[in-house]
């Protein structure tokens, strides 16, 4: 074996490092693109504030379910372990092809957009600016993580500190600013399929917690300290999106946060002018950032557990010694997202039908690991010591039926964008037929 290859990951990230990819990964993009979007389906600031509470629980239920999956079997596969062993090759080569193809390098590209947008603001480049702020950084941080493990995260931990700090302080600038009391926001009536719609931004906006998945494979102690990570961050999470919504209706109303695309700069506006708009707009470039670092170090695991149990594809999983990395699935994963940004900055797509055009695949293959958990515990003999969720199997069922009535909504309510993914799904098909996964 060459000296610069490992057969396996090591168990270089505390559960503190862990948790702080989660709080990164997660607040993103979403706090401040989805308000505007689930206050229009929201009847009164009450049921506003009700449906965040409800997808942060739903959250949390999903964080325990994944803890007791990754800390009896951590792998740098994540989900894509989980489905292997509980479905069998063919359902996780299909997932596989999902998330590498179009759920991951999306999102990556989705997010360096976002950044791209906001950075433009701040230091303009002209109409091409945004696309060449995210272009420039999908290679800056796939090159910064090709270099080891090590640097990637302390990058994730600098600017993360720094988000979340600029972020209790927006909020804390927001009760404490004198500022016009917004009237009540107008009453509206909604349907079950506007409430599903609304709970699938929401739950957009707490995704990305799943990523913990994929980094069990190098926690320490995973079977101990896997759900203390990924509950803690998700907690960390639910509690700051919370505060910022809050803040939102404070500030803006509901009325308010219904009618801006902004709606963060849009606060901070009416808070401190266009300087704090200015601020506003350089903490969520760091916030992006961010999920961007952490997009790209949990989704190169996917692409390495491919490779790794993909004949065809065995260069991409190789595990390099120095630095502990997956470096060839880091590069193939950083080429993938540049194509879809430099096609994006020539036919860019709105948020809203890159979240329906992900969401059915996304939800249905989330189900599938929901599920999962029964198919395990059937399979235990009684002498594993991992963790295990409280109140089984209450707590799973709840989480698949949550990810049931999102994958509908998304279905059904989202628009054609959806189509478009389960298609894209589709055409992965082949694969099932033409590829063999090697025996592990």
């Amino acid at each position: 074996m060459p000296e610069n290859v490992s057969a396996v990951p090591r168990k270089d990230l505390t559960p503190v490092d862990v948790s702080i990819m989660v709080v990164g990964i997660v607040l993103g993009i979403g706090i401040f693109k989805t308000p505007s979007l689930v206050a229009k389906y929201s009847a009164d600031e009450t049921v506003f504030v009700s449906l965040w509470l409800l997808g942060g629980l739903i959250t949390v239920i999903g964080s325990v379910c994944y803890a007791e999956l990754g800390s009896a079997r951590p792998d740098a596969g994540g989900e894509y372990a989980f489905l292997r062993e509980a479905y069998g090759s063919k359902v996780a080569l299909l997932f596989a092809w999902a998330r590498c193809t179009v759920i991951q390098p999306g999102a990556i590209a989705a997010a360096a957009f976002v950044m791209g947008d906001y950075a433009n603001v701040v230091w303009p480049l002209g109409a091409p600016g945004p696309g060449i702020y995210a272009l420039a950084s999908v290679i800056v941080f796939t090159l910064v993580n090709h270099v080891g493990t090590r640097p990637g995260k302390l990058v994730q931990k600098a600017v993360e500190v720094t988000v979340v700090l600029s972020m209790l302080g927006i909020v804390i600038s927001a009760f404490v600013a004198r500022v016009p009391e917004p009237g009540a926001g107008t009453p509206q009536t909604t349907s079950w399929g506007g409430t599903g719609l609304a709970m699938m931004f929401i739950l957009l906006t707490y995704g990305g917690w799943n990523e913990a998945a994929y980094l069990s494979g190098e926690l320490q102690d995973a079977r101990r300290n896997m759900a203390r990570a990924l509950v803690v961050g998700v907690l960390i999470v639910v509690a700051v999106s919370l505060a910022i919504n809050v803040a939102y209706l404070h500030v803006l109303g509901l009325d308010g946060i219904r009618d801006s695309d902004a709606v963060g700069a849009a606060m901070m506006r009416v808070v401190a002018g266009d300087t704090g708009a200015t601020v506003m707009s350089v903490v969520i470039v760091l916030s992006t950032l961010t999920t961007l670092n952490g997009l790209i170090i949990t989704g190169a695991r996917s692409y390495y557990a491919l490779g790794r149990d993909v004949g065809a594809l065995r260069s991409v999983g190789t595990w390099r010694r120095q630095g502990s990395t997956p470096a060839n699935a880091l590069l193939l994963q950083g080429a993938v997202s540049a194509v879809l940004v430099v096609f994006g900055a020539f036919t860019r797509v709105g948020f809203r039908t890159m979240v329906a055009y992900t969401s059915p695949v996304f939800w249905f293959f989330m189900l599938l690991v929901a599920l999962s958990v029964y198919v395990f515990r059937r399979r235990e003999t009684g002498g594993e010591s991992h963790y295990r969720v409280p109140l089984y199997p209450l707590t799973p069922a709840l989480f698949a039926l949550s990810c049931l009535w999102v994958l509908c909504s998304s279905l059904f309510d989202a628009g054609r964008g959806s189509i478009v993914g389960v298609a894209v799904l589709l055409a992965g098909t082949p694969l099932l037929f033409l590829r063999t996964p090697r025996p592990r």
